[in-house]
């Protein structure tokens, strides 16, 4: 009996990922190739489509060749894409029209605030379940629209297509058959009322988007069409699977059930509470999206986003100078004056959730005479635990639900220092698995579930985690945690 395996495609800000896995949910090989990012001189953020394109097909030789295993036996494959990065392309050719607008990229900032002014964000929330924002893909397909020569007459005469990566990428590997997105990434357009399930006209209106051209909306497990990758593969096989990363990541750690948190340490973060089949708003500055739709259900999620969790290492390392590595920081960290009372707070670009004070400014409070460089590093990685603290409580409050543990995941994770304190102040377990590439593991885990390879009450629990359990006195934690909120206070309350 031959061997059968599981692609995972994970095309992510800095590059793609192609992951395989073999039949008991083992990864066998990983292959990783970037991609230039193209910033113009107003701080424009692009990626080329084409060059992503190419290096998934580049990859996907790449990965087989590496694990040494026969190409006619991968079955299924399931992508995993950076949310809200936009592209638009031709219908014809599947080629796209203009470089992609990646996430972060504000330049459609002009179109939301005309928006803001006349009174639309209310409605928008209430209807999309997160804040007018140009991060978002409306307002980045809109300025498509109006500033790429040719796009709206393409769009009127139906041959425009535009949406997040999932869908261009699904529709490039499909040779233009299936133009499809899933559940999760289509609530994160902004587009996508979450109540009605459905691509919302009314909004899509004030954006200028004709909603009937946006891609059709499928359960995250649903069959987006088959590929050759090219021609690559000697027959087709389907993809099984479409998630956005952090939704994928958060079905990878198992968080299937209400109540249930991940978080993703990376350049910034991103936290996520499964709440199940009823839709909470948040009162708390948190987002609502959609988790998946799986078998005909959907699951909500309450979601907080930080800007600096990993990047205030890489501020110590590349601005400061005070470490070359970020392997130092936990033995820093550990040599640090018990008693310094040093906190930072790192609202480099102003401060998120659950503050939402955009023109705040980083601050390093609390220092003696006798705060030196190991005190400013354990600083540094305490004000990680304490900003993710404050989204876990302010969760913990919209949903009504008492939080039991956290799954986490990303490279800090390794710095045992940091998940004993997110354990103490968050007074809950914390939980590191042994597996790394989560966005990846999500949608291939969704797509050899939905080909018949894997049962879902067995592949999870192939996953090792180690445990990091609340060990502080609660009188130190609150004093901790009071001082974190007397120094974010100093910056919020002007």
């Amino acid at each position: 009996m031959s061997e059968k395996y599981v692609l995972g495609i994970d095309q992510s800000t800095q590059g793609t990922k192609a992951l395989l896995f073999d039949k008991n949910g083992l990864l066998l090989a990983r292959c990783d190739l970037p991609h230039k990012q193209h910033i113009n001189e107003n701080g424009w953020v692009s990626h080329d489509g084409n060059e992503i394109y190419g290096n998934i097909l580049k990859l996907i030789q790449m990965v087989v060749d590496k694990a040494a295993i026969d190409k006619k036996d991968i079955v299924c494959a399931g992508i995993s894409n950076q949310r809200e990065t936009s592209i638009a392309w031709e219908e014809e050719t599947g080629i796209p029209i203009a470089p992609a607008i990646v996430w972060q990229c504000s330049r459609a900032k002009e179109i939301v605030e005309k928006l803001e002014k006349d009174g639309y964000n209310t409605m928008v929330r209430e209807k999309t379940g997160i804040p007018l924002s140009p991060y978002f893909p409306a307002a980045k397909i809109a300025w498509i629209l109006k500033n790429v020569n040719g796009a709206e007459d393409k769009e009127l005469e139906g041959k425009l297509k535009y949406g997040t990566m999932d869908s261009y990428l699904v529709y490039r590997l499909t040779g233009g058959v299936s133009y499809k997105t899933d559940y999760s990434n289509a609530s994160r357009t902004q587009l996508f009322n979450l109540r009605s399930l459905k691509w919302d006209n009314v909004i899509g209106k004030i954006f200028g988007i004709n909603t009937e051209n946006l891609p059709e909306v499928c359960d995250s497990n649903a069959d987006f069409g088959e590929t050759d990758f090219n021609g690559y593969l000697d027959g087709k096989i389907p993809i099984l699977s479409v998630l956005g990363d952090s939704h994928g990541a958060l079905y990878a750690q198992g968080c299937h059930e209400e109540g249930m948190v991940k978080a993703t340490y990376g350049t910034g973060s991103s936290i996520m509470m499964n709440i199940g089949e009823k839709l909470i708003h948040s009162g708390q500055g948190l987002v609502t999206s959609l988790a998946w739709g799986l078998d005909g259900k959907v699951q909500y999620v309450l979601e907080g986003n930080l800007n600096y969790t990993g990047a205030v290492v890489s501020w110590l390392k590349e601005d400061l100078k005070l470490i070359q590595s970020a392997g130092e920081t936990e033995e820093l960290a550990l040599s640090a004056n018990p008693f310094d009372t040093t906190y930072l707070v790192p609202a480099f670009t102003g401060l998120g959730a659950p503050y939402w004070k955009n023109d705040a400014k980083a601050l390093l409070a609390g220092m003696s005479r006798t705060t030196g460089r190991a005190e400013i590093v354990r600083a540094a990685l305490d004000c990680i635990a304490y900003q993710i603290t404050d989204i876990i409580l302010a969760m913990s409050e919209d949903a009504g639900i008492p939080i039991y543990g956290l799954r986490v995941d990303g490279g800090p994770t390794r710095n045992r220092y940091l998940m004993q304190l997110q354990s103490d102040l968050a007074g809950i377990p914390v939980h590191v698995p042994d597996a790394e590439e989560l966005s990846g593991m999500g949608a291939a885990f969704s797509a050899g579930i939905r080909y018949g390879l894997y049962k879902k009450d067995e592949i999870f629990h192939n996953i090792n985690r180690k445990e990091f359990k609340p060990s502080m006195l609660a009188e130190q934690k609150e004093k901790k945690y009071r001082g974190w909120k007397q120094a974010v206070s100093l910056i919020t309350d002007k």
